[in-house]
């Protein structure tokens, strides 16, 4: 392959990283932009624990936050971790984001309390973070334990976010978020050949 056709090929990745992290943050906006006008019509497509219904939620819950503030707050780490998740491959996003949304969801529909609603994105960022963070350990690479040094110093501080704390947070998705990222670092990791001695 060419100087040329790598440089295409590298311009071409980067493209379409942009264009699906700009696809999933742009259908968070648009969806808060419509639930403005709808009065927060839309947030009842939450996470409802222990309800038949609720369980729609896993599904759509990522997508809907409670207002600007909530969704600003999301977006930023969002972006970052998300890109990092990308850096080695594009597909790794659309695995580890849907393993994430699968496990942060049940975790907290299983164990949040009845009769609550469970929105945003954060349980998915932190997916991106446990992710990130044990991919290191599993692969034990140099290029993923780096990544994980800087993930961990740039957003280490998020992981008390798992612990029970402030209330209207939902600490279980955190918690299952997390705990869903450690399971994808697991699924992908690439192991290191042996080498012949």
């Amino acid at each position: 392959m060419s100087r040329s056709e790598e440089v295409k090929g590298l311009i071409g990745e980067i493209q379409s990283q942009i264009a699906i992290l700009g696809g999933f943050v742009g259908l968070m906006w648009a969806l808060e932009i419509l639930d403005l006008f709808l009065g927060g019509w839309l947030n009842r497509f939450g996470i409802r624990p222990q309800s038949i219904v609720g369980l729609r939620g896993i599904l759509f819950a990522p997508f809907l936050h409670g207002n600007f503030f909530h969704l600003i707050a999301n977006t930023v780490p969002f972006v970052i971790l998300g890109w990092f998740v990308m850096l080695r491959r594009t597909s790794d996003f659309l695995t580890v984001t849907a393993l994430v949304m699968l496990i942060s969801g049940f975790g907290t529909w299983l164990f949040a309390p009845s009769y609550t609603n469970h929105i945003g994105a954060s349980g998915v960022v932190f997916g991106y973070l446990g992710f990130l963070l044990f991919r290191g350990y599993f692969e034990r690479s140099i290029g993923s334990i780096l990544t994980s040094v800087v993930v961990g110093v740039l957003y280490g501080g998020m992981i008390w976010g798992v612990l029970p704390g402030q209330l209207g947070i939902s600490w279980q998705g955190h918690l299952f978020g997390f705990i869903g990222g450690i399971v994808a670092a697991r699924l992908l990791a690439q192991p290191k050949r042996t080498r012949p001695f």
